[in-house]
């Protein structure tokens, strides 16, 4: 249980939080991202997300209170809603639940922070997110290895040098496939915990897990860059075995969660994407959560220096094996991908593409049209050291008269903040900007 002092830190905050979300400003955004994401072009999503909450604070506004961890990662969760809505609001939604995220347990090693069997308490609670990313490597004795340089210790976003741990048929073979298994007792746990706190000012509800398919990432850590770009032209077939093994182990993984109830298409944000949609579930949805339910989220940053060509035969032909199976596909992160889009307008379910910053936004909204959604991310160094109005103003501009002249459905994500050069009003003069621009046209 909650100390008596610690719970009642977390209710006031949790009713000022209720009370936003019980403002109908929220459902009209919420409409009007369902609408945007069925294709239906109006005024564009401002989203933003991966936020370096260390140099984001104001007046103590987001300094923690409580004492224990588990009251904590709630107190952290309710003042960052608070802190958001009043400073970088956009377009954010504030939910009238509090969900907790199912727990599970897998046989990777035990170092892996998203076990429920291994984390600490507060790490198996709603913050605890699954993601494929950091975990399905650590099988076997297969493990980065890597030297790191930071400027800041509270900063996760570093500088890293890789050392190469998948450079023979042997090393792969200690890749292996885990077991997950759900963990029913542990969420049971949970939500009697965040009901007793939560009781009365808001209903708690459990809420599953995303697919995150993105790979290349794990194998660039594993191998580092320069490696992977060496064996794609001298060892093409090393290059098929490796992503192969990943390919198998990333489907069989996310197999034994549709099959335990913990995938969701119940999510407000996809990996930085706002992702309400009224075409999911699927119309013969019958209570259980299938692929064909939810959202596909795939990325491969790794081929922003390639071809098309090969980031379609390394890349796109694998991850299709699990991409087709879900209701909706969306694929693009920080890779360019304006020479890529006609190999993704090959995918049936193909419905949100990544405009990086460093794509060509007017060749990629003529090549999406109307078929398909452009998830433009406008470039972080914009807020990352001194704030450029012109700049912002320009690049915002772009994307609307691109976007407009050629009928797409579009969003602005601003995502990857690692440094506001702790200086908040970075963030808060961009969000301004860019609603300011937006209101010139709608």
């Amino acid at each position: 249980m909650i100390a008596a002092k610690d719970k009642n830190i977390i209710r006031e905050l949790a009713k000022r939080v209720a009370e936003l979300a019980a403002l109908p400003v929220n459902r009209e955004r919420e409409q009007r991202i369902r609408a945007n994401n069925s294709l239906k072009p109006g005024r564009p999503i401002v989203w933003i997300d991966e936020i370096p909450w260390h140099e984001m604070d104001i007046d103590n506004e987001l300094v923690l209170q409580c004492l224990s961890p588990e009251a904590q990662a709630m107190e952290a969760y309710l003042r960052q809603v608070l802190y958001r809505w009043n400073h970088i609001q956009a377009d954010m939604v504030v939910e009238d639940v509090f969900y907790v995220g199912k727990a599970y347990d897998t046989t990777l090693d035990s170092s892996n922070p998203y076990s429920a069997s291994a984390a600490r308490p507060e790490e198996s609670l709603w913050l605890r997110r699954w993601a494929a990313y950091g975990t399905l490597f650590g099988i076997s004795g297969v493990q980065v290895k890597e030297e790191t340089l930071s400027t800041n210790r509270d900063n996760h976003i570093v500088s890293h040098h890789y050392e190469d741990q998948l450079d023979t048929e042997d090393k792969l073979e200690k890749l292996k496939i885990p077991t997950i298994t759900a963990r029913p007792d542990i969420d049971e746990r949970n939500l009697a915990l965040a009901n007793d706190v939560f009781d009365g000012i808001m209903p708690v509800k459990l809420r599953g897990h995303q697919i995150y398919y993105a790979p290349w990432d794990e194998i660039a850590m594993l191998r580092g860059v320069t490696n992977c770009y060496m064996d794609m032209a001298c060892r093409p077939e090393f290059t098929h075995s490796i992503i192969s093994r990943f390919t198998g182990i990333y489907v069989s993984t996310y197999e034994q969660m549709e099959a335990q109830g913990l995938l969701d298409f119940n999510l407000p944000n996809l990996h930085s994407t706002p992702s309400y949609t009224a075409e999911l579930p699927a119309k013969d949805f019958d209570g259980k959560i299938r692929f064909k339910d939810i959202w596909f989220r795939g990325m491969a940053q790794l081929f922003a220096s390639t071809s098309p060509e090969m980031q379609d035969e390394f890349d796109l032909q694998y991850m299709r094996k699990l991409m087709e199976r879900c209701g909706l596909a969306y694929y693009g992160c920080c890779e360019p991908l304006d020479k890529f889009i006609p190999c993704l307008k090959k995918i049936p379910n193909m419905r949100k593409i990544g405009v990086s910053p460093w794509a060509d936004v007017r060749s990629s909204a003529e090549q999406i049209g109307g078929n398909y959604i452009v998830a433009r991310k406008p470039n972080p160094a914009n807020v990352g050291r001194n704030f450029d109005r012109e700049t912002v103003e320009k690049e915002t501009a772009e994307t609307i008269e691109a976007c407009r002249e050629n009928q797409c459905p579009y969003e602005f994500v601003l995502k990857d903040i690692s440094t506001v050069n702790n200086n908040p009003e970075n963030l808060i003069e961009w969000t301004k900007t860019v609603m300011g621009v937006i209101d010139r046209y709608y």
